[in-house]
């Protein structure tokens, strides 16, 4: 059993950047891939980043690749999505999910666990 609570969302203004942390419970963070989803008002959720489990593959969505950084440190439970170069379209609540084991995963049907999600909003 895996809990994860994301912090770090906001307001910032178009070009600047946030960074966002999901912190994890439980003793067997370190075999859990991990994602960051988003979803904007009336749109669905989609998929903005995932590590493997060692924390050395990582992939993102097209929307936001050179600008969005993910990473995961196991020996501290948590994962961040540092976020530059922000945009008024990245406006979103953004969650952040695992599954076990695995590289990583674009498919949120494929995770188990997901936190309740931190609101990141971008003016322009």
């Amino acid at each position: 059993q895996v809990q994860l609570v994301e912090s770090g969302g906001g307001l910032v203004q178009a070009g600047g950047s946030l960074s966002l942390s999901c912190a994890a419970s439980g003793r067997t963070f370190s075999s859990y891939a991990m994602g960051w989803f988003r979803q904007a008002p009336g749109k669905e959720r989609e998929f903005v980043a995932t590590i493997g489990w060692s924390g050395t593959y990582t992939y993102y969505a097209d929307s936001v690749k050179g600008r969005f950084t993910i990473s995961k440190d196991n020996a501290k439970n948590t994962m961040s999505l540092q976020m530059n170069s922000l945009k008024p379209e990245d406006t979103a609540v953004y969650y952040c999910a695992a599954k076990p084991m695995g590289w990583g995963s674009t498919d949120d049907d494929d995770y188990d666990y997901w936190g309740q999600g931190t609101q990141v909003t971008v003016s322009s």
